[in-house]
């Protein structure tokens, strides 16, 4: 079995960087069936309760690449 985590900064704005961050978690499974969840920005923005985003990073867990993937946006803002 193989798997692999990875993380890349997705966007960033002119905004001054905030004390808050939201996440937002989506799953699939066979790389076409979601699980569970919604990894959009905007969910992330708003489970955080930012209003103004400074930055976003996107993580990335897979299992054999398309057996089990788990994406998780994080916003980091005001």
């Amino acid at each position: 079995m193989a798997s692999c985590t990875s993380v890349a900064p997705l966007t960033a704005t002119s905004n001054n960087v905030g004390a808050k961050c939201g996440t937002a978690t989506e799953t699939r499974i066979l790389g076409l069936f979601p699980f569970s969840g919604d990894h959009g920005i905007n969910a992330a923005a708003k489970n955080g309760g930012i209003k103004k985003i400074s930055h976003v990073d996107v993580e990335e867990f897979n299992i054999l690449y398309l057996i089990y993937t788990k994406t998780t946006t994080k916003v980091y803002g005001e």
